[in-house]
């Protein structure tokens, strides 16, 4: 199976970058299923119901979520019957919506979980924990398992991936909007990225308008953050998967578009 992640599309600058480019890539890679990190979607903050239903006809069969997932609260009007996305496992319990969700791929199934991390981050329940009773709920009722962890810290991401190795297919890290040059296949066949990138404005910073964030540096006063303009970069990762539910290879994918 071709697995395609995407990371983090950041507002419209993003949302255009993947209508442009994502049915592109399917076809090139003839990818199986595409997930992407999606709590950046609705202007940098979250994501709304048009913006779903928009990026669920370009191509992407599966959102992950985030610290971001509830800052946009149309999400509330729809998370209950939004069975493509996939919010943080490992918050309180009787918030809506599903961390972890099994997708049927031609006569195969892919659990994908999301989890959010617990250093230089919001509170959160430990996601080792979490994701170990959900591999015990849906144990032999899978052919693959994809993790997403939302998290600040490389070394939170890669300990996960080392405890999940020989139990999950492969685990991506997203949150730091920034594409890291570690992609490998682990011992006992977990294929590894720390940190999948962004999808959105390449000029920026993490895809926000480098001045406004600058000035917020400078001079410790609020500001409201807005996407960029300009160039366009897409980063994503793909993950070629066994019949056995392991990684054979990775490749990463990283390119600029220029703004016309």
């Amino acid at each position: 199976m071709i697995l395609l992640f995407i990371g983090d599309i950041v507002g419209s600058p993003g949302r255009r970058m993947i209508c442009e480019c994502l049915p592109q890539i399917i076809e090139e890679y003839q990818v199986d299923f595409t997930i992407a990190n999606g709590e950046n979607l609705a202007g940098g903050f979250g994501i709304n119901r048009k913006i779903y239903d928009e990026m669920i006809d370009v191509g992407i069969d599966a959102f992950t979520m985030g610290n971001h997932v509830w800052d946009n609260k149309d999400i509330f009007n729809f998370i209950k019957n939004a069975d493509r996305i996939v919010r943080p496992l490992n918050i309180h319990p009787d918030l809506p919506g599903c961390g972890s969700r099994i997708f049927n791929i031609g006569n195969s199934k892919i659990l994908v979980i999301a989890v959010v991390g617990r250093t230089f981050m919001p509170p959160a329940d430990c996601p080792f924990q979490a994701i170990n009773e959900v591999l015990k709920e849906y144990k032999d009722q899978t052919d693959y398992i994809f993790v997403d962890i939302h998290a600040e810290a490389t070394s939170e991401k890669m300990a996960l991936g080392w405890y999940l190795d020989g139990r999950i297919s492969a685990l991506v890290g997203t949150h730091t909007h920034v594409q890291t040059n570690d992609s490998r296949i682990m011992p006992q066949g977990c294929g590894y990225l720390t940190d999948a990138g962004m999808t959105g404005p390449y000029n920026s910073v993490l895809g926000m308008d480098k001045d406004i964030v600058i000035d917020r540096f400078l001079y410790q006063m609020p500001k409201h953050f807005e996407p960029a303009q300009g160039d366009l970069q897409f980063n994503g990762v793909i993950f070629d998967l066994t019949f056995d539910g392991k990684c054979r290879e990775i490749k990463l994918i990283n390119f600029i578009k220029p703004s016309l």
